[in-house]
């Protein structure tokens, strides 16, 4: 359990909140939402004491115990990996390095000697026996291999270091877990292992994530950081959205009497109620939804950008034709090899891979910006295409405005490009901002800008979420959605992939496997786990 009693926090004269009193309770998992800049790192910051808040304070309940996920990749470059998670446990770490130093005499006192029994008892309460074990199991499950347990930290590349932070964050079931991003970096199958275990816990888990069907998996309740305010709101992220999407609704027809008002919202609440996700938690959030008032749904201040992908020309028949594609990355590992397929009009593809380089190689070869190792490929006559790459770095070392930089790519004057800017929520002074000094996120709604100059009839997209916030990921989904053709495209977010693709290619060193289907029966198919299995093996 936390409780938060009169928090605020302010840097200079921008007040993120303040007036927060909130019990976070055990068995809840907590989404923590908001606008970025809201202040939902910084909510988990002051929660776990790294961030002294201006006025207030944070309890845990009678000696429980809370664990973060790590944000510093490098602070355990020097430990090994099983050290690393170790730690994630405290007061069984600071056991075990006491023992060793009793252990470590050469003759023990009779002091030491009670100290040492006092040690060992409090270790077996601990269970420190079998702490390594289940360290190990943690790690296996997030996909770090056993060869690699005892290697050192510095050793590791950063996405591995994610993984091992994660377990350390999980291990040895800590009463209270905050987690900012814990999917960053992580395949779709250790996602899904994730959602499982924390839909299973009983602890007080607060969870800041850009992933929907993450968030919707595992909360039970919502924080939502807007209008200066901290409010918990029962339901996941879905719920959240969908409410505050009809509380828009509703506050822009101003005719709407309040009765019918009432019963637009309580009809909604019912049939809500009746349709959540299939979980552990899924009678509780039940309740909860059932008790919730009317009067707590309203709109929010987000803004969404505007993300319209028009076809300038029909496509024909041809799309794509791959024959025996492969490729082989630098050091030699085989990405994907003999992938052959024939896309259809219309349809939307995506791309698996255990491998996520595997993807961009295929994205890169059929976009004529890398050589193939075997295999042809080759557009139809009517196809045009519009390429969001997984690294954008070289589009952005300019010093160009946003306005000069977009103009590059498309026709129209100034107030043409403006307009396209202001789509993507670039208003006022900012289109006149250097492009080298932009975010992760300002530019990645650049490219996204730039792709909708072309009018493209084929849209090719190399994960196309990353970097983005909530809004920027819902506008963009809602958009292809309804797109009239074709997309190609990679992704980490479930719901992304849930609801646009209608084909599944995963790449593999032995070949693909090619489906027309949903997502979720893709990955729930047994006898595709199979093939999986035997693909990869």
């Amino acid at each position: 359990m936390i409780t938060v009693s009169n928090l605020a926090i302010q840097f200079g004269k921008r007040v993120l909140y303040k007036d927060v009193n909130i019990k976070f309770t055990n068995g809840n998992i907590y989404g923590v939402i908001g606008a970025n800049g809201a202040g939902k790192s910084t909510l988990l910051k002051a929660i776990s004491g790294e961030l002294e808040p201006n006025k207030g304070s944070v309890e845990l309940g009678p000696g429980e115990r809370l664990s973060v996920l790590d944000q510093n990749h490098f602070k355990f470059d020097n430990f090994s990996v099983m050290d690393t998670v170790l730690m994630g446990h405290e007061p069984l770490w600071k056991n075990m390095k006491d023992r060793e130093v009793l252990y470590g005499k050469d003759e023990m006192t009779e002091e030491d000697g009670n100290r040492a029994a006092e040690l060992e008892e409090k270790f077996v309460e601990m269970n420190g026996w079998e702490a390594e074990s289940e360290a190990a199991q943690l790690l296996q499950h997030l996909g770090v291999k056993e060869d690699m347990h005892y290697r050192q930290m510095g050793e590791l590349s950063n996405n591995e270091k994610v993984r091992v932070m994660l377990a350390k964050a999980l291990f040895g079931h800590p009463d209270n877990l905050l987690l900012d991003e814990p999917t960053n970096d992580l395949d779709l199958d250790t996602v899904q292992w994730l959602e499982e275990y924390l839909s299973n816990v009983e602890q007080t888990v607060l969870v800041v994530s850009h992933d929907r069907h993450f968030l919707d998996a595992v909360s039970t309740q919502t924080v939502d950081i807007d209008f200066g305010k901290v409010t918990v709101f029962s339901g996941n992220y879905s719920f959240w959205y969908e409410s505050s999407q009809l509380a828009l609704r509703q506050a822009q027809n101003q005719r709407m009497k309040a009765e019918e008002k009432r019963k637009q919202l309580e009809e909604f609440i019912r049939r809500f109620s009746a349709n959540v996700a299939k979980s552990k938690q899924t009678t509780s959030r039940k309740k909860m939804l059932e008790k919730l008032n009317v009067e707590e749904i309203r709109p929010s201040s987000r803004k969404y950008p505007g993300i319209i992908f028009q076809m300038e020309r029909e496509p024909g028949n041809q799309i794509l034709e791959v024959e025996g594609l492969k490729a082989v990355d630098a050091d030699g590992t085989v990405l994907f090899d003999n992938v052959s397929f024939n896309i259809e009009k219309g349809q939307k593809t995506v791309f698996l891979s255990h491998n996520p380089k595997a993807m961009t190689a295929l994205f890169e070869i059929i976009n004529g910006n890398r050589e193939q190792n075997a295999g042809t490929y080759k557009w139809g006559v009517t196809i045009t295409t519009a390429y969001l790459p997984l690294d954008n770095t070289s589009f952005f070392e300019s010093e160009l405005n946003l306005v000069d930089w977009l103009s590059q790519y498309g026709a129209g004057n100034e107030v043409v490009m403006k307009s396209y800017l202001g789509r993507m929520l670039f208003s006022g002074e900012e289109v006149l901002k250097k492009v080298n000094v932009l975010s992760g996120g300002e530019k990645m709604r650049c490219m996204i800008a730039r792709m909708q100059l072309n009018n493209a009839n084929c849209l090719i997209l190399d994960t196309p979420t990353n970097h983005l916030d909530l809004e920027s990921i819902q506008a963009f989904n809602n958009n292809l959605v309804g797109f009239k053709g074709n997309i190609l495209f990679s992704s980490h977010d479930h719901e992304f992939i849930q609801t646009v693709a209608d084909r599944m290619i995963e790449l593999t060193p032995k070949g693909t496997i090619d489906k027309l289907m949903q997502y979720d029966d893709y990955i729930y198919d047994e006898t595709i786990k199979e093939q999986r299995l035997k693909m990869y093996n």
